[in-house]
């Protein structure tokens, strides 16, 4: 048993050697399995465990020993265009910081969707949920796009928005559970979550796009140099309020880019069954807009930092249309597979998925290697795991707090309950 231990022991020190190419050498696991083969014993029960612990050890350190490009340049797709003479670039540069940067964030908001469909199977998160797999280079892509001190405002499906927008995903699991550690301490859920400079997270559909061109209109009031980024869906995109606010906001040339996230489904309905023109960028008429590919985070970038450069140039609103796709139903309560096929959802998997598109550049063109990238979703997943155990063990807000919060900076006063004789305290 030494004897095969110590010969372990020599397989796995081999990380530490370099091959003539400069790279560190990994294991052998068809050593390993042989040498486990070939024990009559078999091997000891620790020995998975730091198997699994020196293997991690031997990734880092041929990660660490590769000698990655700074960046690389890639193609992009060329952007649809409305009323404007020229768009954002087909080529664009990606740096292997930035890259591991949106790797990481969309890998972290995959995951944390993944454990809230799980968490609400288990009626541990209850009420409405709406999640957004598979639109991770929108939330990502267009926050890589703008500066923090600008602004952002979603509908519903804002999970991972408000991930980008700075909170953790402990304060988001935490709000989906109702508990006191969450973001609106517990008292918002799915549809209310903020953040700074982040206004939500809106439950009545269409209802936060005049609230967008209302927060661009402040920065325009204000002289600010910032822009509002103001998203709704292809379900709302029909709504007249939307185009109250493309008239107002062209009017007055507020610094508004209206962003119509089109998954191709308003709730179960395709969009080529609900609107009369799917040309969602050229509905303002009178705005300039463009059709952007929503599913490779290197076009929403682009595509974002053209749009933010036109309004702060003092030109007005623009239009983006983001054609992404999501995997989940509209809710939770919707299987998704009703109204399309589960073909359907594989195919856009398998060719168009954002992670994989944004991994296979950085693999390809030496930004990254499989194994960092590996490294990156174990860390991911284990961040994930301890968000998930706060959300459940944090307690619930008490009933006294039930008035809380409703203004961010006012003396405390009574709010009315259900009835004229309950009364509940609100602090600030």
């Amino acid at each position: 048993m030494r004897k095969m231990l110590a010969a372990v022991s020599r397989v796995l020190s081999g990380a530490s050697q370099k091959s003539r190419h400069g790279f560190a050498m990994l294991p052998s696991l068809v050593s390993i399995s042989r040498l486990k083969q070939s024990s009559h014993l078999g091997l000891p029960k620790c020995w998975d465990y730091s198997h699994s612990l020196k293997t991690r050890q031997a990734s880092r350190v041929l990660v660490a020993s590769r000698n990655f490009a700074n960046d690389a340049t890639f193609e992009i797709k060329k952007c649809d265009l409305h009323r404007l003479e020229e768009g954002p670039p087909v080529t664009t540069v990606l740096t292997r910081e930035d890259g591991l940067k949106y790797y990481r964030m969309m890998q972290t908001v995959r995951r944390m969707e993944l454990k809230a469909d799980q968490l609400y199977k288990q009626k541990i998160i209850r009420g409405f949920c709406h999640l957004c797999d598979g639109q991770e280079a929108c939330c990502v892509g267009l926050e890589a796009g703008i500066n923090p001190t600008d602004h952002l405002i979603t509908a519903y499906r804002a999970h991972g928005f408000t991930f980008t927008r700075g909170l953790s995903v402990r304060e988001i699991l935490a709000e989906l559970t109702g508990r006191k550690g969450g973001c609106a301490k517990g008292k918002g859920g799915s549809m209310h979550m903020y953040a700074k400079n982040f206004y939500g997270g809106n439950g009545i559909v269409g209802a936060q796009v005049p609230l967008g061109a209302g927060i661009a209109l402040a920065c325009k009031y204000n002289g600010k140099d910032e822009v509002c980024l103001t998203l709704y869906g292809d379900g709302a995109a029909n709504q007249g309020q939307i185009f109250e606010a493309y008239n107002m906001a062209a009017l007055w040339k507020l610094p508004c880019i209206f962003i119509c996230e089109n998954n191709r489904y308003g709730m179960g309905t395709s969009v080529e069954r609900a609107a009369a023109s799917t040309d969602y960028y050229k509905r303002g008429d009178f705005i300039p807009g463009l059709r952007v590919d929503g599913m490779d985070i290197l076009c929403v970038r682009e595509a974002t930092r053209f749009a933010a450069a036109y309004c702060r140039s003092g030109k007005g609103p623009i239009l983006m249309e983001l054609q992404t796709y999501r995997y989940h139903g509209h809710s939770m309560s919707d299987p998704g597979v009703s109204y399309r096929t589960r073909e359907e959802i594989q195919e856009v998997r398998s060719k168009s998925d954002p992670i994989m598109l944004l991994k296979d550049r950085m693999v390809n063109s030496n930004l990254a290697s499989v194994e960092e990238l590996k490294e990156i979703d174990v860390e991911v997943r284990k961040e994930i795991e301890d968000a998930a155990q706060f959300a459940t063990a944090d307690p619930e807000p008490p009933l006294e707090e039930l008035g809380y919060h409703i203004y961010s900076s006012d003396p405390p006063f009574e709010v009315r309950g259900a009835n004229q004789w309950i009364k509940f305290k609100s602090v600030s």
